[in-house]
């Protein structure tokens, strides 16, 4: 093997045949149907589709927020799908962070009261001053909700995500609540923590236009992955308007 081979990495998460059914009485909603799917680290993967599509199932799934009816996901080797509760709420607390579409911040606590919730249980975290200055929060670390914009709110979340150093970002709809100029600046906020911390990170969107900050794009539709493409490469955010 010459000293030029580049080996290539092992995959992050390996999710093999994943369905998930939900029952309501007698009727079955088929979320997932047979969803395989590998996770490199570091990289940036976009789950484009509508409403409805598995694109949050499969998310949760990830991230240990909920399990498969059927199939695996194993992480660095582990079957998580066959982890007993206590052990997924460690894997959750050491690995994963989560970004959803509303910030679910307190309103009585400061932007970096707020992130310092999450440092408080981790085990290597970065000091909350440094995870909001990473979204360009720097200058708003004592400024409650209220006094911030839907934008900052967001970017707030983001490093209350990332301030425990987490390999594994996940985004369910970031953007969906924001406007397309303060969207783009909490996409920054996002592809500044997969490059800083070198989290892999899936992002969740309705949006094509967002297809462009990924490595790869995967389309989903009735609970499968219709498509898959690799971008030559990544646009920043500031390129992207909708």
């Amino acid at each position: 093997m010459s000293a030029e081979t580049v080996l290539p990495r092992e995959p992050v998460f390996v999710a093999r045949g994943l369905t998930k059914v939900y029952r309501t009485g007698e009727t079955e909603v088929h979320a997932l149907r047979g969803v395989d799917l590998d996770l490199a680290p570091g990289e940036m993967v976009l789950l484009l589709g509508p409403s409805g599509s598995g694109k949050s199932t499969l998310l949760n799934i990830l991230g240990g927020l909920d399990r498969p009816t059927s199939g695996t996901v194993s992480f660095r080797g582990t079957d998580t799908t066959a982890l007993p509760d206590a052990a997924l709420t460690e894997f959750r607390r050491r690995h994963v962070g989560f970004v959803f579409q509303f910030y679910n911040l307190i309103p009585s606590l400061t932007a970096v009261e707020n992130v310092a919730l999450v440092t408080e249980i981790a085990d290597s975290p970065m000091k909350p001053a440094e995870a909001l200055a990473l979204v360009g929060l720097g200058d708003r670390l004592n400024h409650f909700p209220a006094q911030l914009s839907g934008g900052e709110q967001q970017r707030v979340a983001v490093a209350r995500a990332v301030a425990k150093r987490p390999e594994i970002l996940l985004c369910d709809e970031p953007t969906g609540a924001l406007d397309s100029r303060t969207g783009v600046v909490v996409l920054e906020a996002i592809e500044a923590a997969n490059r800083e911390l070198g989290a892999t990170t899936v992002v969740i969107t309705h949006n094509s236009v967002i297809a462009g900050m990924a490595d790869r794009v995967l389309a989903f539709r009735d609970g499968h992955v219709v498509e898959e493409r690799r971008n030559a490469a990544r646009r920043p955010p500031a390129e992207l308007s909708w």
